[in-house]
């Protein structure tokens, strides 16, 4: 869960800075902590504007109360799911705070775990992608089955602990067709840019995660 947030506060960083992006769509929330992707964002650039996305009433009341932006920006909340990408996509406060005429980032930080096969998660990416103009970015983080006991995998894809699937380095790549990965491509998901990270750094088993961000061409 660490890794996971400072996955997220380093590729807004790059995001908001290296690459000059100033909306992002933020999808599968999760309960406001620190450093969420409006308050990194908005460090970086103050007009930046978020919109974020969660199908759970607890994580959108705490997200109303808490998750206040920059005066210079803006800052909603959609009340979705990200197997209806259509119904994010028409909202009314997507469509009032983010201009999809002009670049993107798109968050899918550790969500696309929980939506299975039968759902097409590729087929959801593609749709969310498909909306958003050349120039804009895709980040997502995932849960792999790579560095997990044969067992442990057959139960959580199974679904004997719930819905969702773990997926391999080549499955998880596959979000990534028809764009272009920024460096260092896909990785264990605490080794993405974590040059300035407090050394030293958990091995690839101990997060069980891969990470990378690309750009929409």
């Amino acid at each position: 869960m660490l890794e996971n947030r400072r996955f997220l506060r380093r590729a807004v960083t790059y995001l908001a800075g290296t690459a000059g992006i100033r909306q992002f769509l933020d999808i599968g929330t999760g309960l406001p902590t620190a450093d969420n992707t409006h308050e990194v964002a908005q460090r970086i650039a103050p007009s930046s504007r978020v919109v974020y996305v969660d199908n759970d009433p607890l994580v959108l009341v705490h997200a109303r109360a808490l998750l206040t932006g920059n005066p210079s920006g803006a800052t909603a909340y959609v009340s979705a799911d990200l197997r209806d990408p259509s119904a994010i996509l028409r909202d009314p406060a997507l469509v009032s705070t983010l201009d999809l005429t002009r670049p993107v980032a798109l968050m899918l930080i550790a969500v696309l775990h929980f939506v299975g096969e039968e759902d097409d998660p590729y087929a959801v990416v593609r749709a969310l992608v498909s909306a958003l103009p050349p120039g804009s970015f895709l980040a997502i983080s995932h849960a792999t089955s790579d560095y997990l006991p044969p067992a442990v995998v057959a139960d959580l894809n199974g679904g004997k602990h719930g819905q969702g699937r773990l997926r391999t380095r080549a499955e998880f790549a596959r979000f990534f067709d028809g764009t272009s990965l920024v460096e260092p491509g896909v990785v264990p998901l605490s080794e993405w840019r974590d040059e300035a990270e407090t050394r030293p750094r958990p091995a690839a088993e101990e997060t069980a995660m891969y990470a990378a961000v690309s750009r929409v061409v």
